[in-house]
């Protein structure tokens, strides 16, 4: 499986493609925006999209979803259904947060602990890590030890717990209980930032890491 990161939006979120090298098929995790540049990706790779990922319900990791369904028509997969709301206010995290207007959409399958999506010959399997959001889900690949962790972990910090139904100690748990026993050897791609290494977050993150956490 390949990979690239697409930072979108004003906040730098990195959206992500990965793909199968054997059949082309390919899945966008979280198409915050600037869907133009992701589809020229797409169509400069040779790639064909099979669906669209979703960690969690905030505006710049979902805000361009519904503009990417209207030329992709390709299924939507997760957040967890807890993040329902957060899809729905749509419209409202867009004036919140200075976005054009962006459109809610629905996911044709909400996404639970243990489950796994499938492209080409490549499939990832969910976790469901609470805590910046409600509904927020992870996607890893054992095969290739990688983790795309959305808002839940970053090099050297954690997501956010101060908006609605957010839980600092749901976060924590998510990260030292679900995360951290993958292994040390995971690389990470985080919703924002460079990407890191479990080992090096377990080591030396001051939120949970034994430096601190």
């Amino acid at each position: 499986m390949r990979y690239a990161i697409l930072p979108v939006t004003p906040f730098e979120q990195n959206c992500t493609v990965f793909w199968c090298e054997v059949t082309g098929e390919a899945v966008v995790l979280d198409p915050g925006g600037e869907i133009p540049r992701i589809r020229a990706f797409l169509a400069e790779e040779r790639l064909k999209l099979a669906a669209i990922l979703v960690t969690h319900g905030h505006i710049d990791h979902v805000g361009g979803v519904a503009d990417l369904l209207e030329v992709a028509r390709v299924p939507v997969w997760g957040p967890q259904a807890a993040d329902r709301f957060w899809i729905e206010q749509l419209p409202v995290q867009s004036r919140m947060f200075g976005f054009a207007e962006a459109r809610v959409f629905e996911p044709e399958r909400w996404l639970e602990e243990g489950d796994t999506v499938s492209f080409g010959r490549e499939t990832l399997n969910v976790l469901h890590c609470p805590g910046h959001t409600p509904g927020h889900v992870v996607f890893y690949h054992p095969g290739v030890k990688l983790l795309h962790a959305g808002d839940v972990l970053f090099k050297g910090s954690v997501g956010r717990t101060d908006f609605p139904q957010g839980n600092t100690a749901a976060l924590l748990r998510s990260i030292k209980e679900k995360i951290f026993p993958l292994g040390d050897e995971f690389s990470v791609i985080a919703g924002h930032g460079p990407m890191t290494t479990l080992g090096d977050e377990r080591r030396f993150n001051p939120f949970v890491g034994e430096s601190g956490g």
